[in-house]
């Protein structure tokens, strides 16, 4: 059960990762108000890493950061050790 959660957990936040990605790009190529960096890498950070990253590569945004890399790759670690953890608990 904690399984399920935490899987739609991961889901919900890389969604919206995912989406504030691809919104600040999209104002970035109309010169529009930006989301802080800070912002996007609390989200990957907290668990939408997956989105995060994917956004990155499909939108092609932040690549050129590496500090972005960095968070991004950290945030997939924890939250890949958290589900072993998880399973290992069942």
């Amino acid at each position: 059960m904690w399984i399920k959660i935490y899987a739609l957990f991961l889901s919900a936040l890389s969604l919206c990762a995912f989406i504030a990605y691809a919104a600040d790009k999209n104002r970035a190529k109309k010169g529009a108000r930006r989301i802080p960096e800070r912002v996007l890498l609390a989200l990957s950070l907290s668990g939408g890493a997956a989105g995060g990253y994917a956004a990155m590569f499909v939108c092609r945004h932040k690549t050129r950061k590496w500090y972005f890399h960095a968070v991004n790759l950290l945030g997939l670690l924890w939250q890949a050790l958290a589900l072993v953890f998880l399973i290992r608990l069942s």
